[in-house]
């Protein structure tokens, strides 16, 4: 079991690539910004590139791995893992896994319930004057929010330690195309009713245009800071479940949450390791079954229940 971790327990950095391709067709839909539109640069030499997902993104991408919407729960093979749920009017609304700040959600910190609020300070008041201990903050994060560990956390509040909890991302990730070029095209809305009607208020037909791009090769990299994860001085169980839970969510990720937006749905050809040299990754069935008993052997860490409850109201 976990015959994975040993070639990792001696490197400072696990970095992967992973080759991908448009699931059909040539043609793929970057993600867009807002006043900029679509993230194209050159190369110093002049090769075009287009960042295909970014960071921000990525990292989102990856805690949603670890969540079955259909059941509005953590999946399976993971329960057990900390992490706050908000509720309003006793049904789910969201949680600290899809809340693009973790903990730091206004849905969590910002309502009347104010429980966790509490919590959290009671812990936290030991760095209201004096520098923030990293490994001591990541044990306090750890009790409720093993994700924040990973993709980092920035808790601005500033009732808690005023407003300087701080953690970088473990984990990071983004995608890019190479030697890309627009491929443009268009449709119109149909109105079958009044073709000349008042577009303003959704009537009449309206044309439009869609910039989409060819790429010679599109590549997901993938970076985890073994470093950083040493750093939080954290038994080597928990070690092993960090770095079992960052591969699990990699590997979701390339396996079955690759269908980015409508018009980009990609597919994994290949991963290579670039670092360290001679580690093998492991399948994500192999994950799966591992991880359950990773987690039950680093439940002396975790709050109980592991799963923390706040009532949504606003303020």
């Amino acid at each position: 079991m976990t015959e994975w971790y040993q070639p990792l327990k001696g490197s400072d950095r696990l970095l992967l690539e992973a080759e991908l391709t448009p699931l059909q067709g040539n043609r793929f839909q970057p993600t867009g910004f807002p006043d900029l539109g679509a993230a194209e640069f050159t190369l110093p030499d002049g090769t075009p590139m287009l960042l295909v997902e970014s960071s921000q993104s990525m990292a989102n991408r990856m805690e949603t791995a670890c969540w079955d919407e259909a059941d509005e729960d953590i999946k399976e093979e993971l329960k057990g893992l900390p992490y706050v749920k908000v509720l309003k009017n006793d049904r789910h609304l969201t949680n600290s896994l899809l809340e693009a700040h973790r903990i730091n959600s206004p849905y969590i910190l910002e309502g009347k319930d104010q429980s966790f609020v509490e919590t959290l300070k009671s812990d936290v008041s030991i760095f209201e004057k004096q520098p923030v201990n990293i490994p001591l903050l990541a044990r306090f994060l750890l009790k409720y929010d093993v994700g924040s560990l990973l993709h980092g956390i920035f808790i601005s509040k500033k009732e808690l330690a005023g407003g300087r909890l701080r953690i970088p991302r473990a984990i990071s990730s983004f995608i890019e195309a190479s030697n890309v070029r627009v491929a443009m095209s268009g449709g119109t809305k149909i109105d079958r009713v009044d073709p000349k009607g008042d577009t303003k208020k959704g009537f009449g037909n309206v044309p439009f245009p869609r910039m989409e791009y060819t790429a010679e090769k599109i590549t997901a990299y993938f970076n985890i800071d073994i470093n950083q994860l040493k750093g939080y001085q954290v038994d080597e169980k928990v070690q092993k479940l960090l770095l079992g839970l960052s591969l699990y969510k990699i590997l979701n990720v390339l396996e079955k949450g690759l269908r980015l937006r409508t018009a980009c749905d990609l597919n994994c050809q290949n991963i290579k390791v670039t670092k360290p040299k001679g580690f093998s990754m492991p399948s994500l069935e192999e994950l799966t079954n591992e991880l359950p008993d990773l987690i039950q052997e680093c439940r002396e860490y975790f709050t109980e229940p592991p799963v923390t409850t706040v009532e949504w109201k606003e303020k």
